[in-house]
């Protein structure tokens, strides 16, 4: 998703925003609530007015977000009651059986469950409560600050490195000993098998990020 959206801003309640996703990471969670705790709430207003949650209006003008649900999560688990919204497209005009494939249809709804099934529109979570922990997520989430993989605006992207760990790495073992599976991770994802997705370092790249990570 881009970070700068051309749109209307308001204030929404965080309670009345639908998900466009099944999951999210819990750990990713919790890391933004520290973050939010230790750095931002003092300034609140501020930091809020520069993460704006992007959202569609839909059928019965209700507000979905289609980006920063780990955000929206922690600052609702944070005791926040109203944020500011983006409004990116308006889409009241759809029925239900129309609004979700034109979601889909734009790259703005991930309907794959913690197994990374794909679950029909009628499964999607009906609040921000109800979002499913994939421990997947919050891996691909600590391998990218970890330096593992860049950022990357291609759509989804790190539901691409969820799915990628989730083939080469236990579930068990990332439930367990979560550090262990960060290390696992690394590996793999600077690996030729992950040459294909968003943000991946090319050899010469990761080298260098080597030197400067662990100078000799």
């Amino acid at each position: 998703m881009p970070d700068a959206w051309e749109s209307v801003s308001e204030i929404a309640p965080l309670a009345s925003l639908l998900p466009t996703q099944v999951t999210i990471g819990m750990r990713e969670v919790e890391f933004k609530r520290e973050r939010w705790r230790t750095k931002h709430r003092a300034k609140a207003a501020q930091y809020l007015s520069r993460h704006k949650i992007p959202v569609v209006l839909g059928p019965q003008a209700t507000f979905f977000i289609i980006d920063r649900h780990h955000l929206a999560r922690a600052l609702r688990e944070e005791g926040v009651i109203d944020v500011p919204i983006s409004i990116v497209a308006d889409m009241r005009r759809l029925s239900n059986v129309e609004f979700w494939p034109e979601l889909e249809r734009r790259s703005w709804t991930h309907p794959f469950d913690d197994q990374g099934e794909r679950r029909s529109y009628a499964d999607m979570p009906k609040s921000l409560d109800d979002l499913i922990d994939d421990p997947f997520r919050s891996l691909a989430g600590a391998v990218k600050r970890a330096g593992g993989y860049t950022k990357d605006n291609a759509p989804f992207s790190e539901f691409r490195w969820t799915d990628f760990f989730r083939i080469f790495i236990d579930r068990d073992l990332v439930e367990r000993n979560f550090d262990e599976a960060v290390t696992l991770a690394m590996k793999f994802a600077r690996s030729p098998s992950a040459a294909s997705l968003p943000g991946w370092y090319r050899p010469a790249l990761a080298a260098n990020f080597e030197m400067q990570t662990h100078p000799l």
